[in-house]
């Protein structure tokens, strides 16, 4: 059974089509917001919304490449055309670009991380601004990777503090007009970034894996996340319980940046 915590509120998911993006669409909607289901896969994003339809809730898939404007554009009418109104906005879709040493990583690879990870945040942001009203709520999707560091990731890091501080800037901005806006920064999730595990020979899928629950064993709780429990985190700054939060950057991350990791 659904609860009232958004009490019919709208809310758009980018990248809900998998991962952390779906997680929250489902949670959003168990907790009674209507929810726009948004990503560029088209068939993945309407079984989400059949999963949420055969759970009580309610939902709609917008197709949208948030680096398009045209198409951030329609994503925003297109909410409104079918739901009336926009309350929230949560910023999740985001690309990996893969792992090299800065100097050999592709000027194309890097300008593409940096139109869906940063420019895909700020376009939406500039679209569903002029429709929100007081008491509505922006959650961007950051990383530990834009608060840190990290291997092989100059892009990634880079388009993630972006996020960081983009979420700082609008709340400037925007707090006045009663708009919140927060971001999260999951560490080590158990999700397939962009279905690239799901791309590779078995034996490279497992290894892939394999390394990731290594570095998330070094981490002060031991493991990889859920993405029900980056979800969860998500409602809570989407709702009117976080309500004297905003330009937070909350870490989710089984505790990776609170300490000096020893492992190699």
């Amino acid at each position: 059974m659904k609860d009232s915590s958004f009490n019919g509120q709208v809310g758009i998911v980018t990248g809900a089509a998998g991962g952390i993006g779906r997680a929250i669409a489902q949670a959003m909607a168990a907790a009674g917001a209507r929810v726009v289901v948004s990503d560029v896969r088209p068939e993945e994003g309407k079984e989400v919304v059949k999963q949420i339809q055969s759970s009580g809730g309610e939902a709609h898939f917008v197709a949208c490449d948030v680096s398009n404007p045209d198409e951030v554009g329609h994503l925003i009418q297109a909410t409104l055309e079918h739901f009336g109104r926009l309350d929230i906005l949560v910023n999740n879709a985001g690309i990996s670009g893969g792992s090299s040493l800065a100097h050999e990583l592709e000027v194309e690879t890097w300008d593409r991380v940096m139109a869906v990870n940063l420019r895909g945040p700020f376009l939406c942001a500039k679209h569903a601004i002029p429709h929100l009203t007081a008491g509505s709520a922006i959650v961007n999707v950051a990383s530990t990777y834009g608060l840190i560091g990290a291997p092989l990731a100059a892009a990634y890091c880079a388009s993630k503090a972006g996020v960081v501080n983009l979420t700082r800037q609008l709340a400037v901005d925007y707090g006045s007009r009663g708009i919140r806006v927060n971001a999260i920064c999951p560490g080590y999730v158990d999700t397939d970034m962009g279905g690239h595990r799901a791309s590779l020979p078995a034996a490279q899928a497992a290894a892939a894996n394999a390394r990731r629950e290594a570095n998330a064993a070094l981490q002060p709780i031991g493991r990889q996340a859920q993405a029900l429990e980056i979800a969860r985190v998500a409602v809570f700054l989407a709702s009117e319980e976080s309500s004297f939060m905003t330009g937070s950057i909350v870490t989710v991350d089984g505790g990776c940046t609170a300490t000096f990791n020893y492992g190699k």
